[in-house]
Order: structure tokens, then C-alpha cells, then sequence
């Protein structure tokens, strides 16, 4: 069994050192950052859209189907919505895998998967 952390905030993600669990050998951790411009035009942030129920519900299938291909000891989760400014992480995953390939590979797809599956969207940028 998977443990599954998943969290949706409109401030700042802050990524507080944990742990590493029992049997764990690999820890891989992503940060999506908030580029400074969007399509060739300067931006000073992004906004971010999301039906919360739906969102975390996809969220927690699209790890579980994974987790049957890809058995991880845990995935955590925590993805912005509202405004994040340009630089500023607006998602953070970290998977613990006993190795690091299904680890690497269950991070790969899942962040592949959540651009097209879960409902969160990026609703419009605003201006430098």
C-alpha cells in the first residue's frame, strides 16, 4: 500500500526537510516553478484555476493506478491555485520508491497524467 499526501493551497509552498521512510531507497522530489514570461510575453505571475473534490479525487487514481505498475512507498502532493507570482513553485511532488526506477518512472507519468486528467487550470497570467 501506497501512502498518498495530497494538498491544495493559495500561499506559498514551503518544502520542510522529512524523514525518508522504512525500506526507502530512492527519494525524488519536483518543483514546477512559475516562469517570467508565458508564450514570449513577460508575465509577473500565473493564475491558477481548480475544482478542489475532483482534483484531489484524480489525483489520488491517477496515483493508484500507478502505483500498480510502479510500486512507491509514497507520493505527496501539494499544487497552488489563485495567483503565484512568476518564480514561486506552483506544484511539489515527492515520491519514496524502494529503487529509483519506478520512482523516476511513477514521476514521469504522473506529472504527464496531470496536465491532461486533472482539473486544474491555468486561467490567465497578469502583466509586468
Amino acid at each position: 500500500m501506497m501512502d498518498i499526501e495530497i494538498e491544495f493551497t493559495d500561499q506559498a509552498i514551503r518544502i520542510e526537510p522529512c524523514p525518508v521512510g522504512s525500506g526507502v531507497g530512492a527519494v525524488l522530489e519536483f518543483q514546477g516553478a512559475v516562469r517570467n514570461s508565458e508564450e514570449g510575453t513577460p508575465i509577473a505571475a500565473l493564475i491558477y484555476e481548480l475544482y478542489e473534490p475532483m482534483a484531489g479525487q484524480v489525483i489520488r487514481k491517477i496515483l493508484q493506478t500507478l502505483h500498480e505498475s510502479y510500486p512507491c512507498r509514497l507520493a505527496k502532493v501539494v499544487h497552488r491555485h489563485g495567483v503565484v507570482p512568476a518564480g514561486e513553485v506552483s506544484i511539489y511532488v515527492r515520491i519514496e520508491s524502494a529503487h529509483r526506477r519506478e520512482g523516476l518512472r511513477m514521476m514521469e507519468e504522473f506529472m504527464n497524467l496531470l496536465k491532461t486528467d486533472v482539473p486544474i487550470w491555468k486561467t490567465g497570467s497578469l502583466p509586468c
